[in-house]
């Protein structure tokens, strides 16, 4: 294996092990319908991706909604947090 090799290989690990996940969690206050649109505005989910997540959030009490690093996702969940919708990241 050629240096530049291992090298692209270790940063493609760094990059998988720092990958955290942005978390929805079920509440009894906001509508179905308020947080499919938070979804499809704030995590770019089609309408379909977005009515899924929301059953799972409703049904299993939350769903992981994006995966990526965390500078990525901080700015996802502090505009769900605005909206009203329990999210943090993992």
């Amino acid at each position: 294996m050629t240096q530049t090799e291992t090298c692209v290989e270790e940063l493609l690990v760094e990059e998988l092990i720092d990958q955290k996940d942005l978390i929805v969690f079920n509440d009894d206050v906001n509508t179905f319908e308020h947080v499919i649109n938070s979804l499809i505005k704030v995590c770019k989910h089609s309408e379909i991706q977005a009515e899924q997540c929301t059953w799972i959030i409703h049904y299993n009490g939350k769903c992981q909604v994006k995966r990526g690093s965390y500078e990525r996702l901080e700015p996802l969940c502090t505009s769900l947090l605005e909206k009203g919708i329990s999210a943090e990241i993992q």
